[in-house]
């Protein structure tokens, strides 16, 4: 599959889930946040080509969980250390 994401591709996707599923934008790896969609607008970029910008409403809805950052391909799968009494101690 090319890297690039075709409106096919999206179209494709999104015809497998429960059309009223809320979609949300995960951006920036190093600091992975949920944000919400406003518009989808189609214009022709500097070489005439028609594509297809997805634009941010301006929420920001936290974290994105850890699953979507691994599926991703931005952070890899982790486990939290196992603790034991010992390890807290009283303050």
């Amino acid at each position: 599959m090319s890297s690039i994401l075709t409106a096919r591709d999206l179209i494709g996707r999104l015809s497998t889930v429960d059309p009223d599923t809320p979609v949300r934008l995960a951006v920036n790896p190093f600091f992975p946040c949920q944000h919400g969609i406003a518009q989808v607008i189609a214009a022709q970029d500097a070489l005439g080509r028609t594509m297809l910008y997805v634009t941010e409403s301006g929420e920001q809805f936290g974290p994105v969980p850890p699953e979507v950052t691994v599926a991703a391909g931005w952070h890899e799968p982790t486990e939290a250390r196992r603790r034991s009494r010992s390890d807290i101690t009283a303050k």
